[in-house]
């Protein structure tokens, strides 16, 4: 069996970032269940946050993200993250980014939630695209091996310490097993588990579920951040339409052409994401509409196709010119503030087990993320990752010596119950009948009676869907897990808070002001 000093899953910027680092320290390999370039790192049209104006400070910046949070991010995390955020940029410039500049300064746009102009882009609305191929390109002329096509499907363990991977190779159907010192989770979000949604098709959730069958604790689940503006048309593919058009000046109507964000949110299009997002959801309710528009029309035509080009290409292909007509718009599955979680390190409760990017929950979002933060995290803590396993390797620290690795008084913890789903008649286990069950009761808006039917129905299907075979069959086990996993946080939490809205709990609650924790009945908690 191959041995290796670091295992990273992933190949989005968390995953190819600190294995770059990583290959500095010791042999590395790269698993990636799809091609290396195919992430939702790839889809990041809005930019990366950054406080480097001349006006701005890592202190602002803590503010905006604090504040996003709705009284649920870690302050150590965010101020971790703001204070470093400047020097990773330095490491992407150093990488091959090449940033959006005028006059040689670099551009910085503002986006929903944030008090002043901080988000760096490249190629417009490309930035993601950009960043990924600088880190692909060197991930490629690395010492890393990279395996694509191979889909981790079990981690293996010897007393509760990462001992390696079991892997599917997506081609040949085979599984081999790859031992290391270190696993690095960076696989990403669960986008597919909605009908509609940003992510690409490789957002099944696999890390979340993984690292939960492994004793990994999961937090915060239920916070899963609807984007408030993607492309709705018929026939044509859920497509991003950026933030920054809203930064940019660009206008939500209603199907009657009348601005309605005031009526919601004195900010109205800069409010945070979850308010734009349950705003249109309460228009197009009123107006018995599948969708509002976003109006950019009243901008000069040169602003538009050069901002964003992507979008304006697009649209265009889809017979749309939006500096002519308006776009049609509804909210989509986006962004996963949850997950595995981990101390300020990257670390989780299993030893030799990691998580950096949208698979860990490092408090850094709370219960709504601050828009283009997710990038920022990502080098943050893929940087920090590799630094820890530095210090553990040499015996410098212990694994367990960190703060936040545990259960504290700030956290609601449940086993993932048992339900009883004996003689329930459910629907056949498909990827289109959990998105759309999802989609209706574990979407924008909630309740606890549609969440224990969804709740039921998952469960139901996670006895249902028998022992995978191939890729596909790995993923709808996942999804289905990973389904579970938000829907009961769901329940648990009796309160709206960020993104989370329950119409039985309407308001915020006190009491509430915690994280919720799921474990694993096998670990021998109640």
């Amino acid at each position: 069996m191959k041995y290796y000093d670091y295992i990273v899953v992933g190949s989005g910027i968390a995953g190819l970032y600190s294995a770059l680092l990583a290959q500095e320290l010791g042999s590395v390999l790269i698993l990636t269940k799809g091609s290396l370039d195919e992430c939702n790192t790839k889809y990041a049209q809005g930019g990366i946050a950054a406080p480097v104006g001349k006006e701005d400070s890592p202190e602002l910046h803590m503010k905006d993200t604090l504040a996003a949070g709705a009284g649920l991010c870690d302050p150590e995390a965010v101020r971790i993250l703001t204070s470093e955020a400047s020097d990773r940029i330095t490491d992407l410039i150093r990488f091959g980014v090449a940033f959006d500049t005028l006059e040689g300064e670099i551009t910085l746009t503002r986006e929903g939630a944030h008090s002043l102009p901080r988000v760096l882009h490249a190629g417009g609305d490309a930035t993601g695209a950009h960043i990924e191929t600088a880190l692909s390109q060197a991930a490629r002329r690395s010492k890393a091996r990279i395996l694509e096509y191979s889909l981790v499907t079990e981690i293996l363990l010897a007393d509760g310490s990462v001992q390696g991977v079991r892997v599917l190779d997506n081609g040949t159907g085979f599984q081999k097993e790859f031992q290391c010192r270190f696993l690095i989770l960076a696989t990403g979000g669960a986008g597919q588990l909605y009908k509609f949604t940003t992510n690409p098709e490789v957002a099944t959730g696999d890390g979340m579920a993984l690292a939960f069958r492994a004793g990994a604790y999961v937090a915060d689940m239920e916070f899963f951040q609807f984007h408030p503006t993607a492309l709705r048309m018929p026939n044509v593919p859920t497509f991003l339409i950026s933030e920054a058009v809203r930064g940019e000046g660009g206008i939500l109507r209603n199907v009657h052409g009348r601005a309605f964000m005031k009526d919601y949110s004195p900010a109205g299009e800069m409010a945070p994401r979850d308010i734009v997002a349950r705003a249109i959801v309460a228009e197009m309710k009123k107006t018995n509409s599948n969708n509002v528009f976003l109006d950019v029309t009243h901008l000069p035509t040169g602003t538009v196709t050069t901002r964003f080009p992507n979008i304006y290409r697009f649209c265009l292909e889809h017979g749309l010119d939006i500096t002519k007509s308006l776009i049609p718009v509804a909210p989509a599955a986006h962004y996963m503030m949850g997950g595995v979680l981990t101390n300020i390190w990257g670390q989780t409760n299993v030893s030799g087990l990691l998580a950096c990017g949208e698979v860990a929950s490092t408090g850094v979002h709370g219960a709504n993320r601050l828009a283009s933060n997710s990038l920022l995290e990502t080098l943050i803590f893929g940087k920090r990752v590799v630094e820890r396993t530095k210090l553990v390797a040499q015996a410098a620290t212990d694994w367990n010596e960190a703060s936040h690795m545990y259960p504290d008084e700030g956290m609601a913890v449940c086993a993932l119950p048992h339900r009883d789903v004996q003689g329930l008649e459910v629907p056949p286990p498909s990827l289109s009948a959990l998105e759309s069950l999802m989609w209706e009761k574990v979407g924008i808006i909630r309740s606890g009676e549609g969440l224990q039917e969804a709740a039921n129905i998952l469960a139901a299907w996670e006895k249902e869907t028998g022992k995978p075979k191939d890729r596909a069959s790995y993923e709808l086990q996942n999804l289905v897990l990973v389904g579970r996993l938000i829907t009961e946080a769901a329940l648990i939490r009796k309160e709206s808070r960020g993104a989370h809205f329950r119409t039985d709990f309407p308001e915020p609650s006190p009491a509430w002001q915690k994280h919720t924790l799921l474990i694993a009945k096998a670990q021998g908690h109640s």
